[in-house]
């Protein structure tokens, strides 16, 4: 069982770099077209340099909290996004009976 064990994470790794680049943006991918970096994936992933390279020089950079560089007109989650936070009424909330 353990000898199979590097050839389940090399598998999981390219597998992991696939789905994350189909999953990117077009305006996000670094280095080159999205579609050569799936090209790089899926040629080279069996030893390991096209996931790693797309991991290194192609992923889009994130931010020190973890996530990644915004970009402007990107949608945000409500609860993420303060201007809408903002514009909630805390008045409304206390105009509404309770039920009993």
């Amino acid at each position: 069982m353990l000898r199979y064990l590097p050839f389940l994470l090399v598998l999981a790794l390219w597998i992991y770099a696939f789905v994350d680049c189909l999953n990117t943006p077009e305006e996000d991918v670094r280095g080159m077209p999205k579609l050569a970096w799936v090209f790089v994936i899926l040629l080279f992933g069996e030893v390991l340099v096209g996931p790693i390279a797309w991991l290194i020089a192609g992923r889009p950079r994130r931010t020190a909290d973890g996530a990644a560089a915004e970009t402007p007109g990107r949608w945000i989650a409500p609860d993420d996004n303060p201007e809408f936070l903002k514009s909630l009424n805390k008045d409304d909330l206390k105009d509404d009976p309770k039920p009993e």
